[in-house]
């Protein structure tokens, strides 16, 4: 229960911080600020789009004239209904124009931005430490970078636009009401404050619904990712149905949510079509009754209506529009809280990058994944690596081998003076400095849906076609790729489905080769290979590995017993260290129990 209310509390700060932030403009306004290398076209749009608000706003007097004129009242400059038709054209043709350079100004600025907008949610979510992705779905993710950035984008090119004509057409047609029909806009407005109260709190309803189906819709888009991800698992445990009855009640509720809103919205919409309309009617009556004392024209009185239309269409309108800010707001927070995220690497100038040595040093070391601070991985964890050495991290799963490698390619932060490369803590240390001089090759393999050239080339993409094939041969990769029709052209499908777990794995070993790096991490490199790929992978290995520091995390015997150095972890602690021949000595020791229950599942794999 404590640990509920804690968390209770935190919602409810979160909250609270949420509502003071948005109750301005301000999360907007930093969005907002993307357009600015596009300002030129923007402010020629709003130039535009004041032209065309103008023209729309002289149709209500101009209506009022050619009644006024076809009952036989004259005008100094409008004479005749022809006069006054061919005003009402030239100004039609004005106002297409304007509007279509407002449209499309508007669009340029607003493609440009979210484009720009795009690429730096992407740069930035790229950039965030692992701890961010562990703590972040990928489904939410792809749902603010798609479904948010739409939202902004809706708004930016057609709800600015209306917003500032909606404004205008209120402020200017109310003015103008007021100032020369007094007492009929008085009337008019007596219905106005009911209007503007309910597109206040229909708003506030609306944003808090577009809100909470923003949140289910990245659920939704999660389970989608997590599935296709994973759709070798679903199929093997028959759960095509479980993730279609997951999909449909994360479905289900954004509906309800839909249907929710839904009749808000209606109850809002009916009202202003009542309130409108009833307010028409009841101008209309007044007028009536001022047109038969002779106090008003019937040219005045159809301008006073097509007014109190376009007013009144304003004010409804205004409550979409509201609704849509909100909707703004609420997706602006949502990209600037990645935004504000703290970047672990700034630097993209990979060229000046020193070469390193490769002599590393852990001291002590202790740590715990940020998502799960209570549980110890490392306990004080002491070893040494030497340039050149090839060193080999053994132990039970859990133990630690991986972590500590992920500390060395610093995918998360360390205490000071805890690991030390080249005689300079690694937190001095620039990150891509460090990564660059590294290569991995991991126990799962990740392979882009790309070619094969660009999977290997992804160790160094600078590289010729030359340096590609060399280091194919290298990791006796060439062999399959050279049989395939379109050799190093050919597609490998998403996530490298299209190649065998072998074939992927020599790609991997591949890409590595082609980094030709300082510091080599092989997680479980061999272990998707087969005795015979194995064994031409090894030798490759071996030859890549000369003069190169090397950090080995296996269980395998053929991967490790060469080693210069083999450390045994155990609950987070080096608990032996040596040569595989000095560690075989302690016949009781973990690293020598390890190696007897291998050689037995070999031999219960060669009987069976």
């Amino acid at each position: 229960m404590a640990r509920r209310g804690k968390l209770q509390d935190t919602e409810d700060n979160i909250d609270k911080k949420r509502k003071l932030n948005k109750d301005g403009f301000q999360k907007f306004l930093q969005i907002f600020s993307y357009t600015r290398p596009y300002q030129t076209y923007f402010w020629i749009g709003t130039l535009f789009l004041v032209v065309s608000t103008l023209t729309t706003l002289s149709f209500p007097t101009l209506s009022g004239k050619i009644a006024d004129v076809a009952s036989g009242e004259k005008d100094w400059i409008l004479k005749s209904v022809n006069d006054v038709a061919l005003v009402f054209f030239g100004i039609l043709l004005l106002q297409a124009v304007a509007s279509f350079f407002r449209v499309y100004l508007f669009a340029n600025v607003t493609e440009r931005t979210m484009a720009d907008l795009r690429s730096g949610l992407y740069n930035k979510i790229i950039t965030l430490p692992i701890s961010f992705f562990e703590k972040n779905r990928v489904g939410d993710l792809i749902s603010r970078i798609n479904t948010d950035i739409s939202q902004l984008e809706t708004m930016l090119s057609f709800g600015l636009a209306e917003l500032f004509r909606q404004i205008a057409v209120l402020l200017i047609g109310v003015s103008i009401l007021l100032v020369r029909y007094t007492e009929l806009a008085l009337v008019m407005l007596a219905t106005f404050p009911l209007m503007i109260i309910a597109a206040i709190l229909f708003g506030r309803f609306i944003r808090k619904l577009s809100k909470k189906a923003q949140e289910e819709l990245a659920q939704a888009n999660t389970i989608v990712e997590e599935t296709f991800q994973a759709i070798q698992v679903v199929k093997v445990f028959t759960n095509e149905f479980l993730e279609q009855k997951r999909y449909r009640g994360k479905i289900d509720n954004l509906v309800k949510i839909a249907l929710k809103t839904s009749v808000f919205r209606g109850f809002f919409v009916s009202f202003l079509i009542f309130a409108l309309f009833g307010g028409i009617v009841l101008v209309l009556w007044y007028g009536a009754n001022m047109i038969s004392a002779g106090t008003l024209k019937t040219g005045e009185l159809i301008e006073f209506i097509l007014y109190t239309i376009f007013i009144g269409a304003s004010v409804a309108g205004m409550g979409d529009l509201y609704a849509q800010l909100q909707k703004t707001l609420g997706a602006s927070e949502r990209i600037l809280e990645i935004l504000g995220e703290e970047s672990e690497v700034n630097s993209r100038n990979l060229e000046n990058v020193p070469k390193l040595e490769g002599n590393i040093q852990i001291e002590n070391l202790h740590f715990s994944y940020p998502t799960r601070s209570d549980v110890g991985v490392l306990k004080g964890v002491d070893l040494e690596i030497k340039q050149g050495e090839k060193i080999a991290l053994v132990g039970h799963s859990g133990a630690g081998k991986s972590t500590i490698a992920q500390l060395i390619m610093k995918l998360y932060p360390t205490t000071q003076n805890s690991i030390w490369v080249d005689g300079k803590d690694i937190n001095d240390w620039d990150t891509l400095a460090v990564r660059a001089n590294m290569a991995f090759v991991p126990q799962e393999l990740i392979l882009f849906g790309g070619t094969i050239r660009e999977n290997i080339a992804y160790g160094k993409p600078t590289a010729t076609d030359g340096e590609i094939i060399a280091a194919a041969k290298k990791a006796h990769a060439f062999e399959f790729i050279d049989k395939f029709p379109e050799k190093l052209d050919t597609v490998v499908g998403e996530r490298g489905v299209k190649l065998s777990g072998g074939q992927r794995q020599r790609v991997a070993i591949a890409r590595a080769i082609l980094k030709d790096p300082s510091i080599l991490i092989l997680d479980e490199a061999t272990s998707s290979l087969d005795a015979e790929s194995e064994k031409l992978v090894q030798d490759a290995l071996n030859e890549l590995m000369e003069g190169r520091t090397t950090i080995i995390i296996a269980h395998r015997l053929a991967t490790i017993r060469n080693a210069d150095k083999i450390y045994v972890l155990h609950e987070g602690k080096i608990a032996e260290k040596g040569t595989h021949e000095e560690l075989l000595l302690n016949a009781d020791g973990i690293y020598s129990n390890l190696i007897r229950l291998q050689m037995e599942k070999n031999e219960v794999l060669i009987k069976d």
